[in-house]
């Protein structure tokens, strides 16, 4: 049996490349929504399932990195390329802490998307199984994690908190993210939240270990190498 085709999501103002970019996909068996500006993009990606985001990074309505920013808030966890003309470091860093995946600058070989694409695919798909951040690897399907092979002792709630910082990883995770994953739309008094966290935090760092678990200031937390 056949595997169905990845379905990607390209934002992207420009018409005239946005048609050649679906067309090429489609002879490389990749099915390619288009969306014409940023809110666009942030509806259909949050409507829909897909394998990949391209991103272009200057958008109108909403730009790129705000785009990629509402959709990491909104628990949208797939990965995202963005597509820039701007290929400075500072831009670049500014892409990653919005949670983009990886960058492609143009004019680019669509050679070269595709084999991106592909790429950041396969490392999705085995994050759905595994994943190790520095010395701690995580078992999605046992729901288990160990730490230089100390098993950490955790809740269900503190499972739930490290998968979804995990399944994030590096990105930053949102207070309201972390609190709709555990609860729901029933969210308790404001301590419970840090509470948790303070728990998971102790299991995931003892004292001389490297700290893995950040709190990022106004924006939230994340879970990734220092």
């Amino acid at each position: 049996m056949n595997k169905d085709p990845l379905l990607v999501l390209l934002v992207e103002d420009d018409m005239d490349l946005a048609a050649t970019v679906a067309d090429y996909l489609a002879l490389e068996e990749i099915d390619c929504d288009h969306a014409y500006n940023g809110q666009a993009g942030i509806e259909a990606a949050t409507n829909n399932r897909y394998d990949v985001v391209l991103l272009d990074l200057a958008l109108p309505n909403v730009d790129g990195l705000t785009v990629c920013q509402t959709l990491r808030r909104s628990g949208v966890n797939c990965p995202v390329l963005m597509l820039t003309a701007r290929d400075t470091l500072s831009d670049k860093v500014a892409g990653f802490e919005a949670g983009t995946d990886d960058y492609l600058v143009k004019p680019f070989a669509f050679e070269e998307l595709v084999v991106r694409i592909r790429a950041l695919v396969r490392r999705k798909t085995g994050w759905d199984q595994n994943l190790t951040v520095g010395d701690l690897q995580i078992d999605f399907n046992e729901r288990k994690a160990k730490r230089v092979g100390r098993a950490l002792r955790l809740t269900p709630t503190g499972w739930t908190l490290l998968e979804t910082l995990a399944r994030n990883s590096p990105s930053v995770v949102t207070r309201e993210q972390l609190e709709r994953a555990v609860w729901g739309d029933d969210v308790p008094d404001s301590n419970s939240l840090k509470v948790h966290l303070y728990k998971l935090r102790r299991q995931v760092q003892r004292p001389h270990e490297s700290k893995l678990l950040h709190t990022v200031s106004g924006a939230g937390f994340a879970l990734r190498e220092s």
